[in-house]
């Protein structure tokens, strides 16, 4: 099979619009290379924006916890960059007795899933930084490359932001519980307390918890037999669940820097058995606090992700590739 061109074109011809469409396609190529790298620019000042809402600048955030409808928990926290450095929580559990809890000024907690937000952002403007400080020409493929990561850390942190599904079960709070030395004074062995993100809001779950082995008193047993004593109805009510009292160390202080993710502490497995206990959960209480800077920086995320996401098809249908969502 041969394919003809008509009006017929001489080689001589043919071969100097081969050359024109080339030198135009890198002269469109070197002109969207000036134009993301100018995106790129803005990108930056819009990341380092969401980084200074991440930044631990005193008073910080002072969030009210408290139940609605009744005063189970009661009371706040403050939180300043990645940590909560101060808080004070009246708990009126029904299978605890009354007590106040309150974080102790020398071990602030550490929210595992900020630390983490806090190294995409840190690495995404430091790579920008590089990125833009280069001279022309511009690398197409090597931009494309560079905020095809962008966009990957962007998803990233914007998930972290909006937290697990609340349809799914979130077992980890089973590793994860802030340790006793938090506290002052120290918090008791039966209650587990473990803060996370959902919907740019501060989650905190409490949960009251009893040894799986503990002897139930034959009195109890005849209340619970003939319903004149019932346990609280929940979800968990009659699972076991193996808890780390200590943590995972996500809780815990980074050496003063959150540009690394946290590292977990190495322990060897029969240690580590040693700290699991099977518990039942007697009572949980969820509470939430929206936090307005939480819920600026998932705004903010979300038009920078917009505005890559169109960058990136812009140069990929320069360049003739296909662009990976």
């Amino acid at each position: 099979m041969s394919l003809a061109i008509w009006p017929p074109v001489s080689p001589a011809e043919l071969k100097t619009k081969v050359a024109e469409t080339e030198s135009q396609q890198r002269r469109e190529l070197a002109w969207i290379a000036e134009e993301t790298i100018d995106v790129c620019h803005e990108l930056k000042h819009g990341l380092e924006d969401c980084y200074a809402l991440l930044a631990p600048i005193d008073p910080g955030s002072t969030l009210v916890m408290s139940t609605p409808r009744n005063e189970r928990v009661k009371g706040t926290i403050t939180r300043v960059g990645t940590r909560i450095v101060k808080g004070s929580l009246n708990l009126q559990f029904r299978t605890l007795p009354p007590q106040t809890i309150t974080l102790s000024p020398s071990h602030p907690i550490h929210i595992h899933a900020l630390d983490t937000l806090h190294t995409h952002l840190t690495q995404s403007i430091d790579l920008l930084a590089l990125t833009t400080s280069r001279s022309p020409p511009y690398d197409a493929p090597a931009l494309a490359s560079t905020l095809a990561l962008i966009a990957d850390s962007l998803a990233a942190s914007a998930a972290l932001l909006k937290g697990p599904p609340l349809t799914a079960p979130d077992a980890s709070w089973q590793t994860s519980s802030c340790p006793p030395h938090h506290f002052q004074p120290p918090l008791a062995p039966n209650l587990s307390f473990h803060v996370g993100l959902q919907e740019s809001s501060v989650v905190l779950h409490l949960r009251a918890l009893e040894p799986a082995g503990a002897p139930v008193h034959f009195g109890t047993k005849l209340a619970l037999a003939i319903g004149t004593v019932r346990r609280l109805e929940h979800d968990e009510m009659d699972l076991v669940f193996r808890f780390k009292p200590q943590g995972d160390g996500t809780a815990e202080s980074k050496g003063g820097s959150a540009r690394h993710t946290p590292e977990l502490r190495s322990q060897s497995s029969g240690a580590e058995s040693r700290d699991v206990q099977d518990v039942y959960v007697r009572e949980k209480v969820r509470v939430e606090s929206a936090d307005p800077n939480l819920i600026s920086l998932y705004s903010k995320l979300g038009y920078l992700s917009h505005m890559l996401g169109q960058t990136r098809r812009n140069l990929a249908a320069v360049m003739g590739a296909d662009m990976d969502d």
